[in-house]
């Protein structure tokens, strides 16, 4: 059975439609990353999934109507939204004694052995962390949680890039499993393309691309054409165009390798150079 499933997922604030008749399916084991726009409804759509707010259409997360069911799906779901939401005066020995009243399924054993590898003091208070001290605690209590999914929502926000690199580092090597499930939305999109399995674009509150990384890494390249070759290329109908250094780069879905080589210099593109003709096709389409 899939972890989640939507099928015409909506929501509306006011005359804002957020989500506009989603249909997605997450299987378990997997890392999803849920990639879009300031806007596009990332956080609504996981918002939903966590049961926090009411919606339209039919959602089952882990075989419940999140809504209907909340109290009995936070057992299995662990969720990291703003690392900013903790208390500034709380210690950290306070919050771990917190989240081990309040969640079963919490270990505190796990959360002191792995902030034990960090510069984090347990009598420290959150307002005496640094912003990237604050995402460790974050992911140590995460990490704790015996939970079959966990929801990321932006969990690196605002951290510079080594603490970024360390946070997606420890939650693949010390987190994941193969039998969890992992959620993450980011508009750091190059930085996590090697830990997802999955990709999905949202954007005006769609899904308009959904992939997995092994589809990915066939289907799509990107080829530098070299001056005498771009008519030739143009005429193999690439998904996007974009000019550096004076030479005409364009980005094929589907198109064969060899046949692309002769054209120009080809690599594989990045999540962000695929992410960027979609949004800019989709946001053409929408146009007209």
């Amino acid at each position: 059975m899939p972890v989640i499933t939507a099928h015409g997922l909506r929501k509306r604030f006011g005359n804002t439609v957020a989500l506009d008749g989603i249909d997605l399916r997450i299987e378990e084991g997997r890392i999803v990353g849920l990639i879009g726009p300031n806007g596009a409804g990332k956080t609504t759509a996981l918002h939903a999934i966590m049961g926090l707010i009411p919606y339209e259409g039919e959602l089952n997360v882990l075989g419940r109507d999140p809504w209907q069911e909340r109290d009995q799906l936070v057992r299995d779901v662990s969720f990291i939204a703003d690392v900013a939401v903790l208390p500034r005066w709380i210690r950290v020995s306070q919050v771990l004694d917190y989240i081990a009243g309040v969640h079963a399924r919490f270990d505190p054993s796990k959360a002191e052995a792995f902030l034990a590898r960090t510069a984090i003091r347990r009598e420290s208070r959150v307002k005496e962390l640094s912003k990237g001290m604050i995402a460790q605690l974050h992911l140590a209590l995460a990490m704790a949680i015996d939970a079959r999914l966990l929801v990321l929502d932006e969990p690196t926000l605002g951290l510079d890039i080594l603490f970024r690199k360390q946070f997606y580092d420890s939650l693949l090597n010390d987190y994941f499993d193969g039998g969890r499930t992992i959620v993450v939305t980011t508009n750091q999109v190059d930085e996590i393309q090697d830990v997802l399995t999955d990709l999905m674009f949202i954007h005006r509150g769609r899904i308009v691309f959904e992939c997995s990384m092994e589809a990915f890494d066939a289907r799509f390249w990107e080829v530098k054409v070299h001056a005498e070759g771009t008519a030739a290329a143009r005429a193999l109908k690439p998904i996007h165009e974009r000019q550096a250094l004076g030479r005409s780069i364009l980005l094929f879905d589907g198109t064969d390798r060899e046949q692309l080589a002769k054209l120009g210099d080809v690599r594989r593109p990045s999540v962000a150079d695929v992410f960027l003709a979609v949004i800019g096709n989709d946001s053409e389409g929408a146009r007209k």
